[in-house]
C-alpha cells in the first residue's frame, strides 16, 4: 500500500526514465534524490550534451587594406572662428541699464526691507561678472550717456519700414504655428528673455511674443521695456501677441553681451502691498467696504494664467456706479492676486 501511494505521487514530479526500483526501496533515499536531482553526478560524464558549453567559433580577423596598414596621423583641432571662441570671465557687458531678473515687474523705486538669500550670492554665478549683485539688481558699471545709446538704436534700426513691408512681416510671422515665438509668463520680461530674443533675431527678422497672466494688464508696460531693453520696435500689438522687429542694419555678429542667470533669484522682502487700512480712511470704513465689497456679485472671472487685457477698462467702468468691485480670483494664485491687486490699483 505504501509503495503504491509513493509512486503514485513521485510519477507526476518526475520523468518515467528517472523512476526505478532502487528509488522505492527506502522514504529516505527517496527524498535524498529528490532534493539532488539538478546537482550533476561526479560519476556523470562531463562533455554530456545537456551540460556541456557551446563552443563559440573565433572570430577571424578582417583583412587589412594597405589604406588601413598605414593609417594618416590624426590632425590637430581647428580652431574656432575669433568670433566663436569662449569669452573670458569675467564678463563685461556695455549694457546701460541695471540688470534684473524681471524689469516690467519690478520698480527700481522701491527698497526690500529684508532678504530670503544673502546678497553675496549672484545669480549669475560666481566671478562670471563684472557688475555687483545687491540682492535685487546687478547695477551698471559705468554711466552710459543717453545720446550715444539712442544714436546706436536708431543706426540698428535703420530707415522705417513701408505699410508693404510692415504687412509682409506681420503675415510671416503672427500666426500661432510660427517657430519664433517666445511665451511671456508671471515673470514678465525677464533678464534671459533678452537673450533668446537676440538667439531668434540671428535667423529671422521679427520674434512673435505671446504674453498670459499678470503681464497682460499693463500691456504698455511691457512694450517699453521690451523695445528699451532689446533696441529692436513693436511692429504689430493685437492683445497679447506681440512682433517684435529687430531693425534694417542688425548684424548678429555685433549683438550686445548678454550674461544669463544660471539661477532664478529668491524676491526680497518688502513692505505689505495690501495695507489693512485704506490711506484716507479708518479702520471701521475700510472694513465697512470689505464687507459690502465680499457680499457683491463678482464683475469678472480671472483664470490662471489668462488674458487680463480688458480688467482695468472694466474696473473704471465699473466704479462709475459703484465704490467696490469685486474680482473672482478663486483659480488665480495668491501672488498673482497680490500683484494683480497692485497694478490695478495704480492704474
Amino acid at each position: 500500500m505504501w509503495r503504491r501511494l509513493l509512486l503514485s505521487v513521485t510519477v507526476p514530479l518526475r520523468t518515467r526514465t528517472l523512476i526505478s526500483p532502487p528509488l522505492l526501496s527506502s522514504p529516505s533515499h527517496h527524498l535524498l534524490s529528490r532534493s539532488n536531482k539538478h546537482s550533476a553526478s561526479p560519476h556523470d560524464d562531463p562533455h554530456d550534451p545537456p551540460f556541456s558549453p557551446i563552443a563559440k567559433a573565433p572570430n577571424p580577423k578582417p583583412k587589412q587594406s594597405p589604406k588601413a596598414r598605414n593609417p594618416k596621423p590624426k590632425q590637430a583641432p581647428k580652431a574656432l572662428p575669433s568670433g566663436m571662441d569662449k569669452p573670458s570671465l569675467p564678463l563685461h557687458s556695455d549694457l546701460p541699464f541695471d540688470f534684473r531678473y524681471s524689469y516690467s515687474e519690478t520698480d527700481p523705486s522701491l527698497r526690500p526691507i529684508g532678504y530670503r538669500e544673502p546678497p553675496r550670492f549672484s545669480p549669475f554665478g560666481p566671478g562670471r561678472l563684472d557688475r555687483k549683485w545687491d540682492g535685487v539688481s546687478a547695477p551698471a558699471t559705468g554711466e552710459a550717456a543717453e545720446d550715444r545709446v539712442s544714436d546706436d538704436r536708431s543706426s540698428v534700426l535703420g530707415d522705417p519700414l513701408t505699410e508693404e513691408e510692415v504687412g509682409e512681416l506681420v503675415e510671416r510671422y503672427r500666426h500661432s504655428d510660427c517657430s519664433r515665438q517666445i511665451n511671456l509668463g508671471t515673470g514678465g520680461v525677464t533678464h534671459n528673455t533678452l537673450e533668446d530674443i537676440h538667439n531668434h533675431w540671428k535667423r529671422a527678422e521679427a520674434v512673435r511674443i505671446k504674453c498670459l497672466g499678470v503681464p497682460t494688464i499693463d500691456m504698455d508696460n511691457v512694450c517699453f521695456h521690451l523695445e528699451d531693453k532689446t533696441g529692436g520696435k513693436i511692429i504689430y500689438r493685437h492683445i497679447n501677441i506681440l512682433l517684435l522687429y529687430r531693425g534694417r542694419n542688425y548684424d548678429p555678429k555685433q549683438r550686445p553681451v548678454i550674461p544669463l542667470m544660471l539661477w532664478k533669484p529668491l524676491a526680497p522682502i518688502y513692505p505689505r502691498l495690501v495695507p489693512k487700512v485704506a490711506e484716507g480712511l479708518t479702520f471701521e470704513q475700510t472694513k465697512e467696504l470689505r464687507n459690502r465689497g465680499l457680499n457683491t456679485p463678482a464683475l469678472m472671472k480671472l483664470t490662471r494664467n489668462g488674458v487680463y487685457a480688458n480688467v482695468v477698462e472694466r474696473v473704471r467702468e465699473a466704479f462709475r456706479t459703484s465704490d467696490v468691485v469685486r474680482l473672482d480670483c478663486a483659480y488665480v494664485y495668491t501672488s498673482d492676486c497680490k500683484k494683480i491687486g497692485v497694478k490695478l490699483r495704480f492704474l
